[in-house]
């Protein structure tokens, strides 16, 4: 089985799981970075507060997702894009929430997906005072990017997993969950055999 899956980050709005207002998608396959996609995402009502925390994190303002198509919209292109992956993030949870979060927000069925975190790979892989993504990353030897940018994000996750999957010797996320160790995880619905 290869080294495939789907880098994944989000950027809120504020608080709220709900409130997405960037992604950005990075696809792997055999180990080796094959596409990339990344847009604005406009919140949900009720989720749509964008909170000036946030703002300072990753500079996204109210008015720069105007246009964006919202959740509901953008859901279909999301799903293209992992096409079925295990996603990988920095941070899982916080991401898996997003998704579960804004599916529940607009009452999309969430989508099923093996899920594995690289916090918890650089974990077992690195040993580092700090695990933060661009210290994680730059051990990955993937430095100098735009840290709390959507798309940058995805993309030293995606260099973390390749890099610690090559230390451990596995070739793909179900090896490299086995042999850091950590939890490979799923969201949605979990198919069950009749």
């Amino acid at each position: 089985m290869p080294l495939d899956f789907t880098a994944i980050d989000f950027e809120t709005a504020n608080s709220s799981s709900a409130s997405a207002c960037s992604v950005g998608l990075v696809k792997v396959r055999g180990g080796t970075v094959i596409d990339t996609a990344s847009w604005l995402i406009k919140p949900p009502p009720g989720h749509d507060a964008f909170l000036e925390w946030n703002v300072r994190i990753h500079g996204i303002h109210a008015e720069d997702v105007l246009d964006a198509p919202g959740w509901v919209e953008q859901f279909a292109d999301l799903v293209a894009f992992a096409d079925g992956d295990a996603f990988v993030a920095h941070n899982a949870g916080f991401d898996m929430g997003v998704i579960r979060g804004a599916c529940a927000a607009t009452g999309i069925p969430c989508p099923s997906h093996d899920y594995l975190c690289s916090l918890q790979v650089a974990r077992k892989t690195y040993a580092l005072d700090s695990y933060r993504l661009p210290v994680a990353a730059m051990a990955a030897g993937y430095e100098g990017f735009h840290h709390h940018d959507a798309l940058a994000d995805a993309e030293a996750c995606a260099a973390i997993i390749v890099h610690a999957a090559s230390r451990h010797g596995a070739d793909s996320i179900v090896e490299l969950a086995a042999a850091a160790p950590a939890r490979l995880g799923h969201i949605g619905e979990v198919a069950v055999a009749a």
